[in-house]
């Protein structure tokens, strides 16, 4: 019997491979229950969301002082959604951004192209370069559990790759979201970050019992942190603290989905952190609100995927043309 990793594997499907392969059993049982044509149509407009990414317009330069940097962890399963995010912050914000991207291990010549040439002060980090920073900085004899975990899970790599050997703070953003009016909480974080920067999920969703997590961190945790928007300072980081949790809770409690959510969560709790609000810089928005957006920001997760591809982007695209 086909296991459901080797079901999407046979079918060849073109959803985000981590997040389709390591994503909750029930969300991934959601998905293969869909009605096929439902599935088709979905499947249809996330190449038609690929094709017009190639057609946006390069962003100009807005020419209002120093360019903001803005992390994102992409591949050839996100290149595009990691485009009209950036471009959708971009043109909502009216300031120059400098994309910074890390390469997954399958970006491909034409996808760095398609950044280039959207975005003039992209950076683009290759894999080889962050291989080189993990053996600098997180040996594998040293430091095993993050370097197998990041290995076996890619979302934990918008911890290790884009923070490892780094300082000073870095505003880290999922490629599934996009910007509908001035990020107003996030440019002003930006300019003068003072504390970490998260956004709110529509239920706690970390994976590990909060005893587990409260033990480790020192603190009580904190509910409902969504590390779509992550604010987090590399100075700060213990990289042997976080190979301890790793660790922990893998030995007690398991490997799971959400588990770079619960070391984010961990990591806010003991301090005061600038969070975007709810109604404003939504998780998981219904149809209604993605074809008629508005808030601030749509953060794409679970079942909110098809509106994503059917309706999200096409409004993006729609503004670009005004560019």
């Amino acid at each position: 019997m086909l296991t459901l990793k080797s079901k999407a594997k046979k079918l060849g499907l073109g959803i985000a491979a981590y997040h389709l392969y390591h994503a909750p059993k029930g969300m991934m049982r959601r998905y293969f229950k869909r009605d096929p044509i439902r599935r088709a149509i979905d499947a249809q407009a996330q190449r038609a969301m690929e094709a017009a990414a190639h057609t946006l317009p390069p962003i100009p330069s807005f020419g209002h002082g120093t360019a903001f940097p803005i992390h994102f962890l992409s591949g050839k399963n996100f290149w595009c959604q990691t485009c009209f995010c950036a471009y959708s912050m971009a043109l909502q914000s009216q300031v120059d951004f400098c994309p910074i991207i890390y390469d997954d291990g399958t970006l491909a010549a034409n996808h760095q192209a398609e950044f280039q040439r959207l975005f003039p002060m992209v950076q683009i980090i290759s894999q080889e370069a962050i291989q080189t920073q993990l053996e600098a900085e997180l040996p594998k004899k040293q430091f095993p559990y993050l370097r197998q975990r990041r290995l076996a899970y890619p979302n934990l790599r918008k911890l290790t790759d884009i923070h490892i050997g780094s300082s000073g703070w870095k505003l880290v953003l999922d490629s599934d979201m996009l910007f509908f009016q001035p990020p107003t909480i996030l440019l002003d974080w930006l300019r003068s970050p003072q504390l970490p920067c998260h956004m709110i999920d529509v239920d706690t969703a970390y994976g590990y019992s909060p005893t587990l997590m409260a033990s480790l961190a020192g603190t009580i945790i904190p509910d409902r942190i969504n590390a779509g928007i992550c604010g987090l300072n590399s100075t700060t980081l213990d990289w042997e603290e976080l190979e301890f949790w790793c660790k922990t809770l893998i030995e007690q409690e398991g490997t799971h989905y959400y588990q770079e959510q619960a070391i984010v969560a961990m990591l806010m709790a003991r301090q005061p952190c600038t969070i975007a609000p709810a109604r404003e810089y939504i998780v998981l928005p219904n149809r209604a609100e993605v074809r008629r957006p508005t808030a601030v920001l749509h953060h794409y997760v679970a079942d909110s995927k098809p509106w994503y591809f059917r309706y999200g982007w096409q409004q993006v695209l729609s503004a670009s043309t005004k560019v």
